[in-house]
């Protein structure tokens, strides 16, 4: 009875840093690009929190029932970057224009969701994700996230290219310890192997490199504002955006369940199994709109199931509901408490950084299984080669080539995983098999029914 309360307390803790670690650097990424105050920033980490809190639980309770937190939308973190790109250089107010376009935009994506939701066309859409469609998105993820990340361990960013060789040498240190962890550790090393890294590296960090400075606060207890940039504004082309948004949205909720089963079907033990009672996809779909409607609601950027949570319940087998529930409520919760929320955020990038490009090795590693779930004939493989070809191929794009195009087909059409999902999805949809190919797949399934 001890060692399973001691599990669920070190499970939830380092289920805390995974949600801690993937919402921390949105809010300051957005906060430099609207320009915004120190004290907003806070306020948009403190909003955050919530919203990634609250959303993890009721998906996880009511939605997917799988241990997949939610997290801020690649796609919605793309329109935001590109309209406060605009909004800076056409001088337009950040608080009454962009900011409560965004807004609108978000309550309408949301509310598009829910009637999706509710009238099952879910379920008619899951046929479109086949197994080749989802290899090829969480592969190509797993290639843009491991950019994205390397670029944290190193200190690398647009404004300084300027790096600490003892900053670099930790977090490869960091990033090999938790991988040698998570593959050769044994018990509990091999559970907690990203906790582990992250308290080793932050030690360290901190011993060698120092801290940065306690945000100073003025109340112990402080709640979120509600739309805080003004009441939600909607235009002709955010209504165009909310709509396209909201399938990329449910393409990243089909995968994300889809990548989770994946993982859980390598488990064996009794309460693996009772999790994989996971809900439908119509209540997912619910759910989700529900918390992109938060997000309008508390002024944050519009959350989606993260997919890479797949990687980190391989790597650490934490597959237990209780532990993820403990610490989605409990990132809520500090969220009214800035001494406590502004002490996370001291957190060191670069440990943050390698301990979860650790976990994430192995989001291409679930993609490429995905595609091998069926024979990899000439149809397939071509199919596979294009996809990854033509996605892979735009992230070495300039940003520049897409400008010409409206705020959100920039950000699809100039992320290599959206189109690489795009391409696959077209190909396949298209360029239909054979009758030949039709009965051997069928014989495939009936035999591994």
């Amino acid at each position: 009875m001890n060692k399973l309360k001691l599990d669920t307390g070190i499970g939830s803790l380092q289920w805390f840093i995974f949600l801690i670690a993937n919402s921390l650097t949105i809010p300051i990424i957005v906060g430099q690009v609207f320009q915004l105050s120190p004290l907003e920033i806070s306020g948009l980490m403190q909003r955050t929190f919530l919203v990634v809190g609250v959303s993890s639980l009721l998906s996880g309770w009511l939605g997917h029932r799988l241990p997949i937190p939610d997290g801020p939308a690649g796609i919605w973190l793309g329109v935001f970057t590109l309209m406060g790109q605009m909004a800076v250089v056409q001088g337009v107010d950040k608080a009454g224009g962009s900011l409560q376009l965004l807004e609108g935009a978000m309550l309408l994506t949301g509310s598009f969701l829910i009637i999706i939701g509710l009238s099952g066309w879910m379920s008619k859409l899951l046929k479109l994700f086949t197994p080749l469609v989802n290899g090829v998105y969480l592969t190509i993820l797993g290639f843009q996230l491991s950019g994205m990340f390397l670029k944290g361990m190193i200190g690398v960013s647009d404004k300084s290219t300027k790096i600490q060789p003892g900053v670099v040498i930790l977090s490869f240190a960091i990033f090999i310890l938790v991988l040698a962890l998570s593959v050769w550790g044994k018990g509990w090393f091999k559970s907690y192997a990203v906790l582990i890294g992250i308290v080793v590296g932050s030690i360290i960090f901190i011993l060698f490199f120092g801290s940065k400075p306690m945000p100073k606060t003025s109340s112990i207890i402080s709640f979120p504002d509600v739309f805080a940039w003004g009441m939600p504004k909607l235009d002709a082309g955010m209504f165009v955006s909310s709509i396209m948004v909201a399938f990329v949205l449910i393409s990243s909720i089909i995968a994300s369940v889809a990548a989770m089963k994946q993982v859980f079907s390598g488990f064996e033990s009794s309460h693996d199994k009772a999790v994989q009672k996971e809900g439908s996809l119509k209540s997912s779909g619910i759910i989700s709109g529900i918390a992109t409607v938060l997000s309008s609601v508390f002024s944050t950027v519009g959350v989606v199931p993260f997919s890479v949570a797949a990687g980190f319940v391989r790597m650490t087998g934490q597959t237990r509901m209780l532990p993820f529930f403990i610490a989605s409520i409990s990132l809520a919760v500090i969220s009214f408490f800035p001494k406590v929320y502004s002490l996370f955020a001291m957190l060191p990038g670069p440990v943050a950084y390698a301990s979860m490009l650790a976990s994430f090795t192995s989001m291409a590693g679930i993609g490429i299984s995905s595609v091998l779930k069926e024979p990899l004939d000439q149809r397939r493989m071509t199919i596979l080669s294009t996809a990854l070809s033509l996605g892979t191929g735009v992230m070495f794009l300039p940003q520049a080539v897409f400008s010409a195009l409206p705020t959100v087909l920039q950000y699809v059409f100039s992320n290599g995983v959206m189109v690489g999902m795009i391409v696959a999805l077209l190909f396949e949809q298209v360029w239909r098999p054979n009758k030949v190919e039709m009965e051997i797949k069928n014989k495939d399934n009936e035999k591994a029914m």
